[in-house]
């Protein structure tokens, strides 16, 4: 690789994708996200070839794979998701929180990934929509949008959700009850909450058969001393500071909603032997050095956090949950005396470039032309 070329994903996949298949092995969606990383924005999946109509020179814009781990392919899918959600911001303090689950915990995942992805999010919202409804706090509904993240920065296992609560809730009554500026709720009292309620869906899941699939949960002493040691530690749930407003609370949802377990800017160097990448660490996380690791480890790292098929990872609760969002957002602006943001027109795929990046993509790079459409390009296909 040139030195002045920048490192890709699909280098590493390309490089590397046998090698951890044959060490470590690879179900079919984690070779299915191979191969549609490997093959993004190349001729394997077709596109347009292009001529500008002044100076002749040809281009060719090969089509992305759209794979959600696929590095490339999630800055347009971000931008419109926050497009949608400006409208649904209502002018008040928004908190950012974060449950994590202990690293105990990953035992269960290979057979119950789905399970445990998505007790992660029901413990998490009713532990805050409860705390939203006390009587003694807020007394009402809280609107609430959870994120999954299932890394660290060396891509190793680090399961959590961020949460972006608003800093008041709707009561029964339809009044607003306004938090307070600068604390939502106590993190300790959450997390004993959390705890629990996880705790109780482990044991539910275990009596009822859910966990048949993993051996070694059939064992009553092994399953026994499993529980008691994930009731021995503090489950982590960490409040950071508020959002000073709706513009970072959209720079955050930017950052953090598409993220997938690595960017390629963090990559240094690739070769047919390792790959070098920055990490951020220290309590501050301010502290940034280069982590080196065999490729066929690097890209077992970030295949375990390949999502089950169909899993959301982005979802909502309470006042912006899908079914009553509508009405019940009116009703907040209504006592919040604010109007409702206007929606934005879809934006072009034009526009959108324009915008992000700078770039014309209706223009020649070389002298500024108009790029017309020569002929469209069907996928490439290998030998059978």
């Amino acid at each position: 690789m040139a030195a002045s070329a920048r490192p890709t994903l699909a280098q590493i996949v390309t490089l590397h994708a046998d090698a951890c298949a044959e060490q470590y092995g690879l179900s079919a969606s984690q070779r299915k996200v191979c191969r549609a990383i490997r093959s993004c924005r190349t001729a394997a999946l077709g596109g347009q070839l292009q001529a500008c109509e002044d100076c002749g020179t040809v281009r060719y814009v090969y089509h992305s794979c759209r794979n959600r781990h696929c590095p490339r392919c999630q800055t347009r899918a971000k931008e419109r998701w926050i497009d949608a959600r400006v409208t649904e911001l209502l002018p008040v303090p928004y908190f950012h929180l974060v449950f994590t689950l202990p690293h105990a915990l990953h035992r269960l995942l290979p057979q119950q990934t789905r399970w445990i992805y998505d007790t992660l999010f029901r413990c998490a919202s009713q532990t805050l929509l409860a705390f939203g409804r006390d009587p003694s706090r807020l007394n009402g509904t809280l609107g609430i949008t959870l994120v999954l993240h299932t890394w660290a920065q060396d891509l190793s296992r680090h399961i959590h959700v961020h949460g972006v609560v608003t800093g008041g809730a709707l009561t029964a009554d339809g009044r607003w009850a306004g938090s307070k500026t600068s604390f939502l709720f106590p993190v300790r009292a959450l997390s004993k909450v959390f705890r629990g309620k996880y705790l109780e869906a482990l044991r539910e899941a275990h009596d009822t058969g859910a966990f048949r699939d993993s051996t070694w949960t059939q064992d009553d002493a092994r399953w026994t001393a499993f529980v008691d040691e994930l009731q021995k530690p503090e489950w982590v749930v960490y409040a950071k500071p508020p959002f000073g407003g709706p513009e970072q609370v959209i720079a955050y949802l930017g950052r953090y909603t598409h993220r997938i377990a690595i960017s390629e800017q963090r990559l240094i160097d690739v070769n047919d032997r390792q790959v070098r990448f920055r990490v951020r660490r220290g309590q501050d996380r301010s502290e940034r050095k280069a982590l080196t690791l065999p490729g066929a480890e690097f890209l077992r790292r970030y295949l375990l956090h390949v999502l089950p098929l169909g899993f959301q990872r982005l979802r909502h609760y309470g006042l912006t949950a899908s079914r009553c969002k509508q009405d019940k957002l009116a009703m907040c602006r209504q006592q919040l005396q604010v109007s409702a943001p206007p929606a934005k027109p879809a934006e072009s795929v034009e526009a959108f470039w324009l915008r992000v990046a700078q770039i014309d993509i209706r223009r020649c790079p070389d002298c500024g032309g108009l790029l017309q459409l020569s002929a469209s390009l069907p996928p490439a296909r290998g030998p059978p």
